[in-house]
């Protein structure tokens, strides 16, 4: 295993571009002339090296103070460099391994014990004190932010403590990646740990459900979407494929003793294939109509079972977070309760929304677009969608509005993606350029004109003359 990460970490470092020497300190050299690695070789390090490096950094956990104030001195002790200000490749390797080890091994203590893997070690008397995991993860954290060591190790171990944690324990680990993302988002460690740190949060959402965290899955969402810059592709679906993959199966024949309309249940539940897949609405005729059709069925039966302010209140969202889900269940035994619930027609309208909204966005060429008789029948069927979401309680208007807001400012986004994402930021206008523009600047007179502003000079300078005339 340590044969086989010290692999992984050679080749990952082997990669990396030279870091400058600047304060006094310890600095990463990743590239040396030939001459000099020749001369003076550096020995591979052993078992022992490596246990006394953990012994160092372990003893270093239980002191109180701030990171800075022992930091690099237990990293001079640990690893005794060649050189006092520069910490060469190989001594680097063995410090990021040496603290991987370390890390498994606060781990494996805290499961045996049985305490949270990021409260394993804290004080019960002081109610300020940390764990030792995060006191390992702020000393590294300061290393890596003031340069002495390798700027993409703090992700590493980021990323082996979430591999290494069960998803109760995985909230913690991100809730201390949240607090500390202001420090990780800087630029000399943004470089070098941001691919780290995504396929850490990708690794995490795969393990994820999607019906029962939906909270913990928005935060990871969100802390990517500050993380990383509005200019960055990685999070842009450039072609626009759609997740056809998430497939609603619901019943194909009816069960015996259930009293709702199975013809309507079917109809309903069809609905979410033109949702899952938008293109193939517009592709074929006969696939609109069938939509259409289908969802006229739809509008007609909320239209014709309109809810009370009493429905509102009893299925308010607001009260009961905790139980929300993004995927309802489609069993035709629940088709009357999902009826008289004001989310679940929220959701089915608003995905209606959505599908109109893309519908009717300008496509990059004339063929792709709806034809002008799709677009009177979608402006007929937004507008009755609209009504119901009005009419919908709790709070049906103030929710109209949020959901109209949301779909404007989409447009914005499709149309800078459709213009081939370009940068956000504007280059800072020359000094040279705005003199140039300043000398070219017509004068402006005080009463419209030239010979209008010379009289009014001269009855100012001249009074006697101004009165004889």
């Amino acid at each position: 295993m340590l044969a086989k990460e010290k692999k992984e970490f050679e080749g990952a470092s082997a990669a990396a571009s030279p870091m400058a020497e600047a304060t006094p300190g310890l600095r990463i050299v990743l590239h040396q002339h030939t001459k000099e690695r020749a001369r003076a070789p550096v020995p591979v390090s052993s078992h022992a090296d490596r246990d006394r490096v953990v012994e160092v950094f372990r003893n270093a956990l239980s002191r109180p103070e701030s990171p800075a104030n022992f930091a690099l001195q237990a990293v001079q002790e640990a690893i005794k460099p060649q050189k006092q200000t520069v910490l060469v490749q190989d001594e680097n390797q063995t410090l990021e391994n040496a603290l991987r080890t370390l890390l498994q091994e606060l781990v494996s203590a805290a499961v045996q014990s049985g305490e949270r893997i990021m409260q394993y070690g804290q004080s019960i008397d002081n109610e300020d004190a940390v764990g030792q995991i995060p006191r390992l993860l702020d000393i590294v954290l300061y290393l890596c932010e003031r340069g002495h060591v390798e700027g993409g190790m703090v992700f590493q171990l980021l990323e082996d403590l979430t591999e290494m944690s069960t998803v109760k324990d995985c909230k913690e680990v991100f809730a201390y990646i949240e607090r500390m993302q202001d420090i990780l988002g800087k630029q000399e460690l943004f470089g070098r740990g941001k691919l780290v740190m995504l396929r850490t949060c990708n690794q995490l959402l795969r393990r994820l459900s999607k019906a029962n965290d939906v909270v913990f899955c928005g935060r990871i969402l969100m802390f990517l979407a500050h993380f990383f810059p509005l200019t960055e592709r990685s999070a842009v679906n450039m072609k626009g494929v759609f997740n056809t993959s998430n497939e609603t199966k619901y019943e194909k024949d009816a069960p015996e003793g259930v009293s709702v309309d199975f013809n309507f249940y079917k109809t309903f539940w069809s609905l979410q294939e033109h949702f899952c897949n938008p293109a193939s609405s517009t592709l074929a005729p006969s696939k609109w109509q069938k939509f259409v059709s289908s969802f006229t069925v739809v509008l007609d039966t909320f239209e014709a079972q309109p809810l009370s302010e009493d429905d509102g209140n009893v299925n308010n969202l607001e009260q009961d977070e905790a139980a929300f889900s993004i995927k309802y269940l489609t069993s035709s035994k629940l088709m009357g309760l999902e009826l008289r619930d004001p989310s679940f027609r929220r959701h089915i309208l608003v995905q209606c929304l959505i599908l109109f909204d893309y519908l009717k966005s300008p496509a990059k060429n004339d063929k792709d677009g709806p034809s002008e008789s799709m677009k009177e029948e979608i402006g007929a069927c937004e507008e009755r969608v609209k009504k119901l979401l009005e009419i919908t309680p709790p709070k049906g208007k103030e929710f109209l509005q949020s959901i109209d807001h949301i779909l404007q400012r989409e447009k914005n986004w499709v149309w800078w993606k459709r213009d081939g994402c370009p940068a956000f930021e504007k280059q800072p206008i020359e000094r040279k350029a705005l003199q140039d523009g300043a000398r070219k600047r017509k004068p402006r007179w005080r009463l419209g004109n030239r010979e209008l502003s010379q009289l009014w000079k001269w009855a100012d300078q001249n009074p006697i003359a101004y009165w004889a005339s």
